[in-house]
């Protein structure tokens, strides 16, 4: 089984920890490569890293952050991964760094897959980070239980895919989203899921013994080549 577990008595420890690794893995990329990519996702839980981030002395220029999944919204909208981003990270030392999102002007995110897979087709590769986050359903990024393009997402050899998910009290009333697909994701050089809570990592141990990913799609990235580093704190 391919998990690094870290767990850590306090949330503020764990992101002291997180910070590191971005800052070292940022700077090593920057070294090798010239460039840095972070795939990056949404939600309250990852805020206080991003903030941190945005004050980091490194070469943002040189970098490339790119959303993971988004909401169809309009980039105003608070529910905008985008937005999110534009607030906590992609401002101070970070306003330089170079920003993909998924959202256009198509009315939905099926219409707009392949202009979305050409920007992602942008993107340097290997992707340097992805930072994952997962929901109480086992989701991860926007690849939901039993939605519609799930299948097709497992299965394509593309970035992005359009989703829409089965309406719950995770998802809300915004099913429609666009994801980056596993097999974008996975070619990542380090793969981070960051959660918190008791309930979040129940959740985690019921996924390691799931052999259905379109049940808990989080479990098609526990047994990968790439091994998943959980970091978790109470």
């Amino acid at each position: 089984m391919t998990i690094q577990a870290r767990q850590f008595d306090n949330r503020e420890a764990m992101f002291d920890a997180l910070y590191q690794v971005f800052i070292e893995d940022i700077e090593e990329a920057l070294q090798r490569r010239g460039s840095a990519s972070l795939l990056l996702s949404g939600g309250s839980t990852p805020t206080p890293l991003y903030r941190r981030l945005s004050q980091a002395a490194v070469d943002w220029g040189k970098i490339h952050v790119a959303l993971v999944d988004e909401r169809w919204v309009d980039a105003a909208d608070d529910a905008s991964n985008e937005r999110l981003l534009a607030e906590t990270l992609l401002v101070n030392q970070a306003a330089a760094a170079r920003f993909t999102g998924m959202k256009n002007s198509a009315a939905s995110p099926f219409d707009a897959v392949d202009a979305c897979n050409l920007k992602y087709a942008e993107l340097p590769l290997p992707h340097s980070i992805c930072l994952l986050g997962m929901g109480p359903d086992g989701h991860t990024a926007s690849l939901f239980p039993q939605a519609q393009g799930l299948s097709e997402a497992f299965a394509a050899e593309q970035h992005c895919a359009p989703i829409r998910a089965h309406q719950s009290a995770v998802t809300g009333t915004l099913v429609e989203r666009m994801t980056m697909t596993p097999w974008s994701i996975l070619q990542s050089e380090r793969l981070i899921l960051l959660i918190t809570g008791s309930d979040k990592w129940e959740v985690l141990q019921q996924a390691t013994a799931c052999d259905d990913t379109a049940l808990m799609p989080i479990s098609r990235f526990i047994d990968t080549a790439t091994p998943l580093e959980v970091y978790w704190a109470a």
